[in-house]
């Protein structure tokens, strides 16, 4: 039996997590836009009918509208809120599609640096408020202490007293770094490499496939070895106000490095689509994080608007990944690409778009436990 927060946190949860990230990322392509005097003419969190807003001294109308599914400027010049320039539009001064190529390219790119930013920001915070976890006992902790009941790490040969200094080739310091070095890879063949009476051996395995649920019975794909670690004791330790902006930097391109190779598995079929989630999932993990507390909530944020620069920086159009593409193309070409070619990417690109909001919503839907997920 899992524990379930109650419906109004799912909701809650949900506009609370993605209202504000949508502001800043939206608010990103606002102020850049601003900086280098283009004009929108609106700025909306949310998409469809307006629910409440007003028109700034600039022009701009501000609004919140009905579908709390994201948000967007539209900048002047602009067909709609997708970005997609008017063809028919004349290239009047402030005009989105008047600026210099450059600063067409950085408008777009800000709404997702935006959201790296304030994920760098919320794992600075945490890491100078509370420090790091490092075991008291470093070369205890990757230390083998004992074996699963399956373990792929025995059937190659290590034994109890192994201690584990690298995984493909990349040094490890750390019971944890072990773990996510091989979580992301189920069923992978894997290289192992360890001290054995100080003599460095290698072991060449395949990581087990294993489904863990979390506290609510949400479930996760795993790769294992099927080792552990002695019990060790940790210490928080503070970390040096030089060192904190790296190393939070540092866990935002680990955290990409895991979605692009999650991403990745998914194209490849490696892993199940069913592990994409939508607006539903991510109201159900926002109430199940607000029920922990407000620190798991905020961590979860930061997560989130990692995810949303990711996908943001996917080169679709209609997504700013796809605008920047077209950039590039212009940059290469030393001319914009051709009208009729545009409005069938952006079509296609659009098409892409719902198309993947259906799938995700679909496992979403199905993955309620009233639909016995």
């Amino acid at each position: 039996m899992f524990d379930s927060p109650p419906f109004w946190m799912y909701a809650v949860g949900f506009l609370l997590l993605l209202g504000p990230l949508v502001t800043v990322h939206e608010l990103g392509h606002y102020l850049v836009g601003r900086w280098f005097g283009v004009k929108a003419d609106a700025f909306s969190v949310g998409f469809g009918k307006e629910i409440a807003g007003f028109t700034d001294k600039r022009g701009t109308r501000w609004k919140l509208s009905l579908l709390p599914l994201g948000g967007y400027v539209q900048f002047k010049g602009d067909m709609d809120p997708a970005s997609v320039p008017n063809p028919d539009a004349p290239a009047e001064p402030g005009s989105f599609q008047n600026a210099a190529l450059w600063k067409r390219a950085l408008i777009v790119a800000a709404g997702p640096v935006t959201n790296v930013l304030v994920a760098i920001a919320i794992f600075a915070a945490f890491i100078g408020v509370y420090g790091q976890q490092v075991p008291v006992d470093e070369g205890a902790s990757t230390e083998i202490a004992g074996f699963a009941e399956t373990s792929p790490a025995e059937a190659a040969g290590m034994e109890v007293g192994d201690r584990i200094v690298a995984v493909d080739g990349e040094e490890v310091s750390d019971f944890q770094q072990i773990v996510r070095r091989i979580a992301l890879y189920p069923e992978k063949p894997v290289t192992i490499a360890a001290l054995r009476d100080g003599v460095r051996l290698t072991f060449d395995m395949t990581t087990a496939r294993e489904v863990v649920p979390d506290r609510f019975g949400n479930e996760s794909v795993i790769g294992r070895i099927g080792v552990a670690s002695a019990e060790l004791e940790y210490t928080r330790e503070p970390v040096a106000a030089a060192s904190i902006l790296p190393l939070a930097v540092e866990h935002c391109w680990d955290l990409f490095d895991m979605m692009v190779t999650g991403i990745k598995q998914i194209v490849t079929g490696e892993r199940s689509i069913k592990e994409l989630g939508g607006p539903v999932k991510i109201a159900k993990y926002s109430g199940e994080q607000m029920s922990l507390g407000l620190l798991p909530f905020i961590n979860f944020a930061a997560l989130i608007s990692l995810n949303l620069a990711f996908i943001n920086f996917l080169p679709i159009p209609a997504l700013d990944g796809g605008h920047l593409a077209f950039y590039a193309a212009e940059a290469v070409r030393r001319k914009p690409v051709g009208p009729q070619a545009t409005e069938w990417a952006y079509r296609t690109g659009i098409a892409i778009v719902l198309l993947f909001m259906v799938v995700v919503t679909v496992n979403d839907v199905i993955s309620l436990p009233v639909f016995g997920g």
